[in-house]
């Protein structure tokens, strides 16, 4: 059974950081062949890519509003992806997911195939 367990949201002044994690498990590939990304939904909006790899060879995609500040990676040895987050502004508030597509699949954060969803972890950033 695929897992994906979230952690590392809180509460956090504007210009803080936080590091969110997502332990991966029960998947058939080594998880460096995975698409792998993170998508947040704010209160009354539709959900969106924050960021996305195709594999660990792959082009990274990150939205213009997170640009500079947030950087994904992962730990192919530990099955864990990694968002850091830095300069964080009360719009990056709301809850955070991580995602995994199928092996070389593309655009994950766009129209791409996406598997698997972690539970989602809440990101709130004060003015």
């Amino acid at each position: 059974e695929v897992q994906l367990v979230e952690s590392g949201g809180g509460l956090v002044q504007t210009g803080g950081s936080l590091r969110l994690s997502c332990a991966a498990s029960g998947f058939t590939f080594a998880f460096d062949d995975y698409a792998i990304g993170w998508f947040r939904q704010a209160p009354g909006k539709e959900r969106e890519g924050v960021s996305c790899i195709n594999n660990s060879k792959g082009k990274t995609h990150y939205a213009d509003s997170v640009k500079g500040r947030f950087t994904i990676s992962r730990d192919g040895a530990k099955n864990t992806m990694y968002l850091q987050m830095n300069s964080l502004k009360p719009e990056d508030t709301g809850v955070y997911y991580c995602v995994v597509g199928p092996p070389l699949a593309p655009d994950l954060c766009g129209l791409g195939i996406k598997d698997y969803w972690g539970q989602g972890t809440q990101v709130t950033v004060s003015p």
